[in-house]
């Protein structure tokens, strides 16, 4: 029988679960009410007088949003052996209680950056909450399982067009068809599975997310949506033929031991996928969300303002990246280009 300490880190390490479900859409729901207030306060619906509760509101959020990632931080440090995510999740844990002072503090434009989370959590969310339904004797799959399935038959058209011919099974972490079964010539059977992390969404969201939460033109919000979505869509089945053919070959099995010490694990066969997955498609992932970023901003230099706070949380100094770019604009959410003001 398990005692209490082993349940509880079992709990902790765990993949999200209907807790942690509740909870993330506790935090996105109160960034959703912050904007709502905001926006009211805005466009005068609401009396200027609320401009301290729009901001009570949202920097409350942003204070859960640090408790929602110290919770998170074990499954993806201990649980996947995910040492970015766990150190980006540790990270962020005091960046979002900094947000929190500097918005009620009078920091207006991480506003801008309060909306974006909203967005993001709202595209997000769905796809890791609502189940599938039965409704008038039929079943509509969940949001996440076409997403999955889908990214798994163009994986697989792109493994094969490689020339490689993995059997397509029912993954045993979910049950889709979304799992890949390679057979090593030693006769090892390897299973490469494509689950939600797999299909870029989070970044799409992040980017659908931004693009909403600046205010500018609809046309040119979605120019912004044609240039990041496609390319991240594209970039993301890159990344999982690539660790799919790398791990189900069996081609990166180099400093195993070193490798399998450091994610803890004793399976001289997840060598490759380690490497391939938790090393290089994440760091690369970074890259190129960098690179995204940089033709969004072109069409869309309003985002400048969260890139200028991000900065700013990073180092503490101001920058005016749009005059280091020489982009039109002045910074949205504050009267003469200001850091802050009335909402």
């Amino acid at each position: 029988m398990q005692s209490a300490v082993d349940t509880a880190l079992d709990a902790l390490l765990a993949a999200p679960n209907a807790y942690t479900d509740a909870f993330a859409w506790l935090v996105v729901l109160t960034f959703v009410a912050g904007a709502g207030i905001e926006w009211a306060v805005r466009t005068d619906r609401l009396q200027s007088s609320f401009d301290r509760a729009a901001r009570g509101v949202v920097a409350g959020a942003w204070g859960l949003f640090a408790a929602f990632w110290l919770v998170l931080f074990p499954h993806f440090a201990f649980g996947q052996k995910s040492y970015v995510e766990g150190l980006l999740a540790l990270l962020a844990v005091p960046a979002c209680l900094y947000v929190a002072k500097l918005l009620w503090e009078g920091r207006d434009s991480l506003f801008v950056l309060s909306r974006a989370v909203a967005g993001m959590g709202m595209v997000y969310l769905p796809f890791e909450t609502i189940p599938s339904i039965s409704l008038f004797g039929a079943t509509f799959p969940a949001p996440k399982e076409v997403l999955i399935r889908t990214v798994t038959v163009q994986t697989g058209f792109l493994i094969r067009l490689l020339g490689y011919d993995p059997e397509l099974v029912r993954g045993p972490e979910l049950g889709y068809w979304n799992a890949f079964q390679f057979t090593t010539a030693e006769g090892h059977t390897l299973l490469f599975e494509i689950v939600l992390a797999c299909t870029g969404l989070g970044s799409m969201a992040i980017f659908v997310g931004l693009i909403a939460a600046v205010r500018a033109p609809v046309a040119r919000k979605l120019r912004a949506l044609a240039v990041s979505i496609p390319v991240i869509w594209g970039l993301n089945l890159v990344r999982t033929t690539f660790i799919g053919v790398t791990f189900g070959n069996q081609y990166l099995q180099v400093f195993v031991d070193e490798v399998l010490f450091l994610f803890g694990s004793s399976d001289p066969h997840m060598v490759s996928f380690f490497l391939s997955d938790r090393v290089i498609s994440q760091v690369l992932a970074v890259v190129a969300l960098v690179g995204v970023t940089y033709l969004v901003v072109r069409e869309l230099p309003e985002l400048l303002t969260v890139i200028e706070d991000v900065l700013y949380l990073a180092t503490n100094e101001e920058y005016d990246l749009r005059g280091s770019l020489d982009l039109p604009g002045d910074r949205p959410d504050s009267p003469g280009g200001s850091k802050s003001g009335r909402l």
